[in-house]
């Protein structure tokens, strides 16, 4: 992979259009004026989170035993309960109660949003496979995650002109595409766990 066809796999991964949404819901508490700096914040904040996964990840990773596979079933296990609170809205918002208390700081718009363990698990993939071409990553996860942020600071204007009815639309149509594909992540990561442990024929 060259780094603009890594640069569009990451971008795919983080998702910020379908962020959006969630984005908003989280920050509806918090003074507009503020919204900018508080997304620079978090947008900063997942980078370095993702940047300390590319080189060290599949440390951490070995250190506490866990296998990629257990990472990709937990991931799939928290988009799943995400993606049921955008379809299925409660009164205490998508993200619990710790979205209505205040500024949301590191969780959960940095991670799990941005720097989410789907983002995690790519860039971890692509240092085994190549741990070489590490400069190559790293240029595609600057460019994916500049776009990611340039959309997302977009955010306020895009509701704005979209409208509300279109925005919660967009919500629970991106809930049940995460649903999907928090399903798959889960299946995934099951199957590459018991791969890990099963005997060999």
């Amino acid at each position: 992979m060259d780094i603009f066809s890594t640069a569009l796999l990451l971008f795919l991964v983080i998702d910020p259009v379908g962020n959006i949404p969630a984005f908003l819901f989280v920050l509806r508490s918090v003074p507009e004026e503020r919204h900018r700096q508080i997304l620079v914040r978090e947008l900063v904040l997942a980078l370095g989170a993702l940047m300390g996964f590319l080189f060290s990840g599949q440390y951490i990773l070995a250190a506490l035993q866990v296998s990629q596979g257990s990472l990709g079933a937990a991931g799939g296990i928290i988009l799943f309960l995400i993606a049921v609170r955008m379809v299925f809205p409660v009164p205490k918002g998508v993200f619990g109660e710790e979205a209505e208390i205040g500024e949301p700081f590191i969780v959960p718009l940095a991670i799990p949003l941005i720097a989410g363990p789907a983002a995690m698990a790519t860039l971890m993939l692509l240092m085994a496979r190549a741990p070489e071409k590490w400069p190559q990553w790293l240029v595609a996860l600057f460019l994916a995650w500049s776009v990611s942020g340039v959309i997302l600071l977009s955010a306020d204007r895009l509701a704005k002109l979209l409208g509300r009815r279109t925005l919660t639309a967009i919500e629970r149509l991106m809930g049940l595409v995460l649903t999907a594909v928090a399903v798959q992540m889960f299946i995934d990561g099951v199957g590459q766990a018991y791969r890990g442990v099963a005997p060999a024929p």
